[in-house]
């Protein structure tokens, strides 16, 4: 299993905008300095009425396919 740690501030109307599918996917700097994109959708249990903020390990496995994601 692999991971990638992410830092994240997506402001509400950010994340309206992922919700309603206008945009359908967060892209990202991870710690380690890769650039990322996952579905937005995998965030959807850590919105809270500021939005998504903290840091978060996306895990993964061999092949790539997403497993789950923590929040840190």
């Amino acid at each position: 299993m692999q991971q990638i740690i992410v830092d994240l501030s997506i402001s509400p109307d950010e994340w309206l905008k992922l919700y309603q599918g206008t945009a359908t996917e967060v892209r990202t700097t991870a710690r380690d300095g890769r650039s990322v994109r996952f579905p937005a959708r995998i965030l959807s249990r850590f919105f809270l009425k500021d939005g998504i903020r903290g840091s978060f390990c996306i895990l993964f496995d061999d092949a790539g396919k997403f497993v789950r994601v923590e929040r840190l």
